[in-house]
């Protein structure tokens, strides 16, 4: 009887362990690009004025944001540099079906 007890709670365990098993979903990798569509033009850049340079940092300069219905400046900052790669600043791009924009991001 208690090989029986055995046999069962093991059993139930590697239910338990292949369900959590399969549940699991690790998060995305890097490489992932976000773009938006949109039929209304950006505004002209605004002029911004960039910081003298700051040792082991990149000037990520500013960029208008779609705010569902109007864009939304977002002013220039400074990020903590990456050994090797280059930054790709935010930008707007126009394409058939209206304007798209494509975050920023880091490449070789």
């Amino acid at each position: 009887m208690l090989s029986t007890t055995r046999k069962l709670a093991l059993l139930a365990a590697i239910g338990i362990a292949s369900v959590g098993a399969a549940s699991y979903a690790p998060t995305a990798a890097a490489g992932v690009t976000v773009s938006v569509g949109i039929n209304v033009a950006p505004p002209a850049q605004p002029y911004e004025a960039v910081p003298p340079p700051r040792v082991g940092y990149v000037w990520a300069p500013g960029y208008w944001h779609w705010e569902g219905q109007r864009h939304v400046w977002v002013a220039g900052y400074w990020m903590p540099a990456r050994p090797g790669m280059i930054y790709h600043a935010a930008r707007w791009e126009h394409a058939r079906d209206g304007w798209r924009f494509h975050e920023g991001y880091w490449g070789r």
